[in-house]
């Protein structure tokens, strides 16, 4: 397991727990920096999925989420020194989207949050960590299950959707959702 550093100021109590702050609670620049970030990718993705499906519906939005997500994602990178990307415990493209271990941590973590009542909406989380190649403070918002996400990822999909998304995720686990629900979750990190 990492070996975690607190941000922002706690409680003795809390220092003495080892316990890291919820994003929300955080003073911390970097959890501005990284809503600011996630806000430009999901406006982009969002934009051009909204484009996609009113064009040619869902089918094309699956060509959206393979090419222009992770592009989406590289070119945030790039600009922002971020490493930018978006994960879930049911990945669709399992080879570059798998959680690693302190992401899988987060979202169990989320999946708690919802079950306890928590607005998926409002869900974040920072935490600076310690790694082989030194500290990376890292931060995940969740990715709430819309209606429109259900054409894709929900229970009920119709058969050509079925069959583009087999074609191009043949590992494919992102099925099954119902709105409301986490679907995954933005995660963004950067060294210190």
């Amino acid at each position: 397991m990492n070996n975690r550093l607190l941000i922002g100021s706690l409680s003795t109590l809390a220092l003495c727990a080892g316990l890291a702050l919820a994003a929300e609670e955080t003073p911390n620049p970097n959890v501005a920096e990284a809503k600011d970030i996630i806000k430009e990718f999901a406006t982009q993705l969002q934009g051009e999925l909204a484009t996609a499906i009113k064009g040619n519906g869902p089918v094309e939005a699956i060509n959206v989420c393979y090419d222009r997500a992770p592009a989406i994602a590289e070119d945030l990178s790039a600009q922002t020194g971020w490493e930018v990307g978006r994960t879930s415990l049911k990945a669709r493209n399992v080879a570059d989207n798998s959680p690693d271990d302190w992401e899988t941590m987060v979202l169990k973590r989320f999946d708690e949050r919802q079950a306890d009542g928590e607005d998926v909406k409002t869900m974040a989380y920072a935490e600076v960590v310690e790694g082989e190649d030194g500290k990376r403070f890292r931060f995940m918002k969740a990715i709430p299950t819309s209606e429109i996400c259900l054409a894709c990822h929900g229970q009920e999909i119709a058969p050509e959707v079925v069959e583009a998304l087999d074609a191009a995720y043949p590992d494919d686990q992102a099925r099954g959702y119902s709105v409301g629900e986490v679907r995954g979750a933005f995660t963004l990190s950067k060294p210190l």
